[in-house]
């Protein structure tokens, strides 16, 4: 009996562990992971800033004093804190939603559609930020007092 005979093998890719500091800055990532993980910051940063949303509707609503309050504190600032601030506060609040609302409604279409496409991702993540960066600007010139 002759002994087996070694059969030369293809090589196999060898993975390692990522050196974050060093490959996560120059990895490229797409348009529909940009709008995916915005969708994760714009959640997160309503659920942070529920109490000052809270605070908002309640004064905004309760009373003619507590409005002219709620006014006053977007015009003049409250405690440490300039009017601008609050104004920036705000408008982040209001991108938020915009943005959270326009990711989820392009989710959705895509689970009922199945269009899981390279193409239609791209168009529907560029469609997401223009619409939602759009609408902010528009609503944060209201906000500022531009029209």
């Amino acid at each position: 009996m002759s002994a087996p005979v070694p059969s030369a093998r293809a090589s196999r890719p060898e993975f390692r562990n990522i050196h974050a500091l060093r490959d996560l800055p120059s990895y490229r990532l797409p348009l529909a992971g940009i709008v995916s993980i915005l969708h994760r910051i714009s959640g997160a940063l309503m659920f942070l800033l529920m109490p000052f949303i809270i605070w908002m509707f309640d004064t905004s609503i309760s009373s003619e004093i507590s409005f002219a309050r709620f006014t006053r504190v977007f015009n003049l600032g409250a405690g440490p804190l300039p009017g601008w601030f609050i104004k920036l506060l705000a408008l982040a609040l209001i991108w938020a939603f915009l943005h959270h609302l326009s990711a989820g409604l392009r989710h959705l279409w895509m689970d009922m559609r199945h269009a899981v496409s390279k193409e239609f991702g791209k168009a529907s993540a560029a469609w997401t930020l223009v619409l939602s960066i759009g609408l902010t600007l528009l609503l944060g010139a209201k906000l500022f007092g531009l029209y």
